[in-house]
């Protein structure tokens, strides 16, 4: 009988709810979990292809040390004399663990006890650095305690919603369809999208305000002035809950600087501002587009100081909303899995708090000070003040700001652990000790939404080979340091049940994060666990819990701060930089690609790296629609494919940090990135960098399709994608090869038996080959002195199609479809694999809306990422036959 499972997806900080099932044959499928708070049985694309990403292909099942399998204990004996080696001769901040929101909260609990109470340093930072650190900083500098005060219920009950650098419908898009269906029920809700880019999620909005990057500060600084000249401050909650009113007013902005910073229309602004003002229900939710940047926490601060002048906080919807980025930032912020913060959201420059946990764990010492924060601590790995080094569950040699000086950090550090569940990674390559980890499947613990809901994340897959919880290797290294008694854990019930118990230790309201009704949960509890929203303290039965609709903050006076915010100069380019390069994800990829890359479905959306530019902005420097571009900044460059489009605003590029050195050439974005921070939270800005464009010069570009995996790329420019029976791939060359058939057999390992069935136009300079073993396609090449028109997605069904005759042969050669075989087109549907030659025919067929493609295609009916997507082809169908 097939087995199911409830658990949770571990991609982004949504926190949907899946049920996996097990066949009686070991395949696994998924689906939404229709009981689940947080998506109620929808789930996106990433989320819908979970079954595609857990095989074991490219899997670690094993320790290696220098290479070589070894076993867990000479692994870990190793790890753990190299880090007390250190640790004797250098003092303990010469060790530093990088962890991850990947990570389970057992696992980030061990990591944290270990490191800040045993080790007795905070050098302990995470990947959420990189995303939601300076929504803490702001919501300490604001609240005292960094607490998300709303649910994601708000967003359904709001007059009014603000996506403030929030691209929800690719980044968060079971929110977005929530939202959605919200205004399709009741028109009169609101949207406004705040965003330099008109990206997918303007698809809702009533008003976009495309401002110019970094001005987010200017912007809600002037609404703050707004509301105050406009008599919509709530002076009661303003004088009975808050300190600071005066000063923020005095430093904000007037309409005409507002209106100069943002480069908005007056028109626009004025709008914003009235609806903000007479919309007495307003969420705003705000992601990396206000985090990652020089001025993050300010940006974080200018919108708290506009819900709290207002007292929209805490009451059914309305409230600032952070929306965290991965599925466990929250719980790596509940345990202290950042640098600058205690376990418990207990605060690290708070002796009485350092005491406090000190005593709970155990331990003569604990950390100090505040630890390296992620860029500082490769800095200090780079400086050779970083003796050993730990990185579980992430891919810093991809993923971190200046990726290029991070690498060589960490290539030359002398002793270099990671945790993972692949073996090529950028980052593991450099490893002095790999150590197998558990992934999506095979974990068991607990995860945390940006709702402050926990939930679990069960294991229906047997462990692979000898990998191991990250949570039980760092026990084991500390028990191996002489901690044995204060990590003698078995299971990870134990672990959380000492999680929830701190929280609740002398803990008499005076803290938000409260989960001790579980202090004394047991295994079998901890397996039928359901998720629920924090705090749950003892005695109180599980609610659903809003925060500060009557005050009740958690600095020491019980009242909220405004803070004063100042608008900074926000354009860094100059006459060698002339371009703002934007960094950020796409729909169906995910971080580093190390699992969604597995996925051929996820791939034939977007196959390869790519940058947005405007139309003017590509004619002036040269490049071509589908051409590729060679972006530059002072600390690097990479090659990408050119997307012209007026989504676009003018003077800016938009590019995902998810392509690395195993999907493409030259695509590490990141590493374009300077290390510039908040200087408050440490959050790199990774979205406004002065760059350089120009065209990528190629002598001939190709697509191939290939069954086997290509070893090598011998090309100036590559990107290589999964696709439905193998593989696909992008190509440019600086010159002609002397023979593309004997470059074909080299590259997609082909024997040498097998002559290629093509041909050579010496006028157009174009090649098409296509080897066959029988009526099977081993490979195609189409090669041209332009960006190869051939139609993709029918030459990759191609892999698995039997070829009987010449005839069908032939047509491949020529890389068009026959009558008897359609073209799809390329994929805008990701779920069901739907393409845009499909809908176009639908629309000339009479389906002219949206729900109409779905009922005649289901593309945009499962998570609805592609509706915008749909409406513009069907916008645009429309518009054409008009004419």
């Amino acid at each position: 009988m097939p087995v199911e499972t409830k658990t949770t997806c571990p991609y982004c900080g949504v926190g949907c709810g899946v049920i996996a099932t097990v066949g009686d044959d070991g395949a696994v499928t998924v689906r939404g979990d229709p009981d689940h708070p947080s998506n109620y049985g929808r789930l996106c694309s990433k989320g819908s292809a979970l079954a595609e990403t857990i095989d074991l292909d490219g899997r670690i099942l094993h320790p290696e040390i220098a290479g070589r399998q070894s076993t867990w204990d000479e692994a870990l004996t190793l790890v753990a004399e190299k880090f007390s080696a250190a640790i004797a001769e250098h003092g303990p901040d010469s060790v530093a663990f990088y962890v991850s929101g990947q990570l389970l909260t057992e696992d980030y609990y061990v990591a944290n006890k270990l490191m800040k109470g045993f080790v007795g340093a905070a050098n302990i930072d995470t990947n959420s650095r990189l995303c939601m650190s300076s929504s803490v900083a702001g919501h300490r500098r604001a609240f005292g305690s960094d607490t998300v005060p709303g649910s994601y219920e708000d967003l359904e009950l709001a007059d009014l919603v603000v996506l403030a650098g929030s691209n929800l419908a690719w980044c968060h898009p079971v929110l977005y369809q929530r939202l959605a269906a919200a205004k399709a029920r009741r028109p009169g809700l609101k949207v406004v999208v705040i965003d330099p880019r008109r990206t997918m999620t303007a698809d809702i909005a009533d008003l976009h305000l495309a401002i110019r990057p970094d001005t987010d500060v200017a912007l809600f600084a002037g609404l703050f002035s707004h509301l105050v000249r406009s008599d919509a401050v709530d002076q009661n909650f303003v004088a009975a809950h808050t300190t600071g009113f005066a000063e923020a007013f005095a430093a904000a902005v007037s309409f005409p600087e507002a209106l100069e910073r943002t480069g908005l229309p007056a028109m626009q602004l004025r709008e914003f501002y009235r609806l903000f003002t007479q919309s007495e229900k307003v969420v705003t939710c705000y992601s990396q587009g206000v985090n990652q940047s020089s001025s993050g926490t300010d940006k974080v601060n200018a919108i708290l100081n506009c819900h709290l002048a207002t007292g929209r906080i805490g009451r059914p919807g309305m409230g600032p909303f952070s929306l965290t980025g991965q599925p466990n930032a929250m719980g790596g912020r509940e345990v202290g899995g950042l640098a600058n913060m205690l376990a418990a959201h207990m605060a690290l420059e708070s002796a009485e708090d350092r005491d406090r946990v000190r005593r709970f764990w155990q331990t003569p010492t604990i950390a100090g000070r505040p630890g390296l924060k992620a860029v500082d601590l490769f800095q200090a790995v780079a400086e050779g003040r970083i003796k050993a080094l730990w990185i579980m569950a992430t891919n810093p040699v991809v993923s971190m700001p200046d990726a290029g000086a991070v690498e060589a950090a960490i290539r030359a550090c002398p002793f270099v652990v990671v945790s993972d569940i692949l073996k090529e990674t950028d980052t593991a390559r450099h490893a002095h000790v790999l150590l197998p980890s558990l992934g999506w499947g095979e974990k068991n613990g607990t995860v945390t939404n940006s709702e402050r809901r926990i939930s679990r994340q069960r294991d229906f897959l047997p462990a692979p080979g000898a990998a191991r919880a990250d949570w039980w290797q760092l026990a084991e290294v500390g028990r191996r340091m002489g901690f044995a008694r204060a990590f003698a854990y078995e299971r990870p019930a134990e672990i959380f049940a000492e999680h929830a118990a701190l929280s609740a230790f002398e803990n008499h309201g005076g803290r938000d994060f409260d989960i001790g009704a579980h202090a004394g949960i047991g295994s079998a509890a901890y397996d039928a666990l359901g998720p629920f929203q924090w705090p749950q303290p003892a005695g109180r039965a599980e609610a659903e819990t809003r925060f500060f609709a009557e005050g009740g903050f958690y600095h020491a006076d019980g009242k909220a701060r405004f803070v004063a915010v100042t608008p900074a100069d926000a354009d860094r380019t100059n006459a060698a930089y002339p371009f703002t390069l934007n960094t950020g994800r796409i729909r169906d990829q995910w971080h580093t690609m190390t699992r969604t890359g597995k996925s051929a479905r996820l791939s034939a959306h977007i196959a390869e790296p790519f940058a947005e530019l405007h139309p003017r902005d590509a004619l002036e420097i040269g490049v071509a629609p589908a051409g590729l571009v060679e972006i530059e900044s002072p600390l690097g460059r990479a090659v990408v494919r050119a997307l012209v489009t007026d989504r676009q605003a003018r003077g800016s590029l938009f590019a995902p940090m998810h392509w690395n050195d195993q999907y493409a050439a030259k695509a590490r974005i990141d590493a374009l990135v300077p290390p510039l921070t908040d200087r408050v939270s440490g959050q790199p800005a990774s979205k406004n960098v002065a760059v350089a464009a120009r065209p990528f010069k190629a002598a001939h570009y190709a697509f191939a399709v290939s069954q086997a995996k290509p070893e090598a790329l011998d090309a100036a420019y590559w990107a290589i994608a999964r696709a439905e029976g193998g593989w696909r791939m992008e190509l440019a060359f600086d010159t002609a090869a002397d023979d593309w058939a004997g470059w074909c057999r080299r590259t997609f390992a082909l024997p040498e038996d097998i002559e290629p069935l093509g041909y050579a136009d010496r006028q157009t300079g174009e090649i098409r080959l296509a080897f066959f073993d029988g009526p099977r396609l081993l490979a195609a090449f189409f090669l041209a002195k332009e960006p190869v028109a051939v139609a993709r997605n029918w030459a990759i069904a191609e892999l698995a199609a039997e070829h009987p005759d010449l005839r069908r042969r032939f047509s491949l050669v020529a890389g068009r479809p026959g009558a008897d075989k359609p073209d799809p087109g390329a994929t805008v549907c990701a779920c069901f694999g739907v393409g845009i030659n499909q809908i176009v025919a639908a629309v000339r067929g009479g389906c002219h809306g949206v729900e109409a493609i779905g009922a005649a295609l289901n593309a945009g009916t499962n998570c609805g990422s592609c509706r915008g997507e749909i409406r513009g082809i069907i916008e645009g169908c429309l518009a054409t036959a008009a004419e």
